[in-house]
């Protein structure tokens, strides 16, 4: 059994220490989440006047204060992570999975300046802040218990999952983050130890801050409508989110990391300040541009919503290839649902289609190819909008088609132009 260790010094992962690590290490991880989704409600009334919620997801309607907040977190955020990257650095999720060590102040400095940038209003999402700090919980964890090194990496992408789920309320999303992401392992003992962190983080969490529903729509109810929506969404969506992904990983391999952090930052945050003036739900994590889209009705909200699907999957990318350190999982929902909203409407009306529902699926589809994780989008789209099981039905649809439809891709000539050009 991988269970029993008989390396000199070490724990065992028997029974016992899994339990202790799903309580303990969820519950800290739980409430370290909370205190994140609190923070950012602290900055946003801090900076912007308000914080967003269901009702008024953007925040703020004065957009001299928007514009005023986003450029002086671009401006604060650049000094810290230049100062910061020349004396220490912090890994990825997945390179802290991997074994390779995550400083105690630095990463805490870092989870808190990400949130701060969101919670200001620059176009990035919140969502990598939590998983480090839960990936961080779990090598600490790890250490104390004098884990091997195969299951310390187990541990820290629990961690990284839990913290995802406590901050979204979504234990199934933190678990396939973790297994499906993170470790490409579905073991019974990762699953379980993975569902029952995330699970207990979710929980946790919510007893601060409360279980509500991140996005609202209409009740999703499975017609031969909808069927047929969804796989004309699945390969649409697959096409556009391979696109938008290959311009996330450019902008992140890419990234700015030296003292031209200083001005590109600060550049990127007026490009977004001067949408923002305009329009509030370019901003963020893209919580206010996904539930605009899924407000949407008739054909008149089409043209705005091309444009801020075109100016957030830029203004993304160009934040996180400024030196801005940042998920972009958030942006990939409101991107695919303001493109599935369009399409919805663009739909007969004989159809009998919710613009709603749709532009949730294809949240869904679009987030699935753009991160490469299906189970864990699907299940997060139908945990963020408290929408019934039987939603996974409509979801899993659109879904395949479009990771099928984005795997077509990645061996097309379509890759290969692509591929030149951003190597130009």
């Amino acid at each position: 059994m991988n269970d029993v260790r008989d390396d000199g010094g070490e724990t065992r992962l028997t029974l016992p220490v899994m339990l202790l690590i799903i309580a303990v290490l969820g519950a800290a991880v739980g409430l370290a989440a909370a205190a994140l989704y609190l923070l950012l409600d602290v900055i946003q009334d801090f900076m912007l006047g308000g914080s967003e919620s269901v009702q008024n997801p953007a925040g703020t309607s004065e957009p001299v204060r928007r514009v005023i907040s986003i450029l002086v977190a671009s401006i604060i955020a650049s000094a810290i992570w230049f100062v910061m990257r020349r004396h220490t650095h912090v890994p990825s999720v997945g390179k802290a999975v991997k074994g390779e060590k995550m400083p105690f102040i630095a990463t805490c400095v870092h989870v808190v300046l990400q949130i701060v940038i969101v919670g200001s209003g620059l176009s990035i999402g919140r969502e990598t802040a939590p998983r480090e700090l839960g990936a961080l919980f779990g090598q600490r964890l790890s250490t104390a218990l004098k884990l091997t090194k195969q299951d310390m990496t187990t541990i820290v992408a629990v961690a990284a999952g839990a913290g995802f789920a406590g901050v979204y309320d979504a234990p199934l999303a933190g678990m396939f983050f973790a297994v499906e992401m993170l470790l490409a392992d579905v073991s019974i003992r990762t699953v379980g130890l993975a569902f029952g962190t995330s699970a207990v983080a979710a929980y946790t969490a919510g007893l601060i801050k409360g279980h509500h529903a991140f996005y609202t729509i209409a009740p999703v109810e499975v017609t031969p409508g909808l069927l047929l929506a969804c796989i004309i969404l699945g390969p649409v969506m697959g096409a556009v989110a391979y696109i938008f992904r290959r311009g996330t990983s450019w902008a992140s391999k890419h990234q700015t990391t030296d003292q031209k952090i200083l001005w590109q930052l600060p550049l990127a945050g007026a490009l977004t300040a001067a949408v923002a003036f305009v329009s509030p739900a370019i901003m963020g994590n893209g919580r206010a541009l996904a539930q605009l889209s899924y407000n949407a009705t008739d054909v008149s909200a089409i043209a705005p919503l091309l444009a801020l699907a075109a100016a957030k999957a830029i203004i993304t990318m160009l934040t996180v290839r400024s030196g801005a350190s940042g998920g972009v999982l958030t942006p990939a929902i409101a991107v695919g649902g303001a493109l599935g909203a369009v399409i919805a409407i663009l739909l007969p009306a004989s159809l009998g289609l919710n613009v709603g529902v749709v532009a949730l699926i294809a949240s869904a589809a679009f987030l699935a190819t753009s991160q490469k994780a299906p189970l864990m989008a699907a299940c997060l789209m139908i945990e963020l909008s408290h929408s019934p099981v039987n939603a996974l039905v409509v979801a899993g649809i659109a879904v395949a088609l479009s990771v099928l439809v984005a795997e077509k891709l990645e061996t097309s000539r379509i890759n290969t132009v692509i591929s030149k050009v951003i190597r130009k």
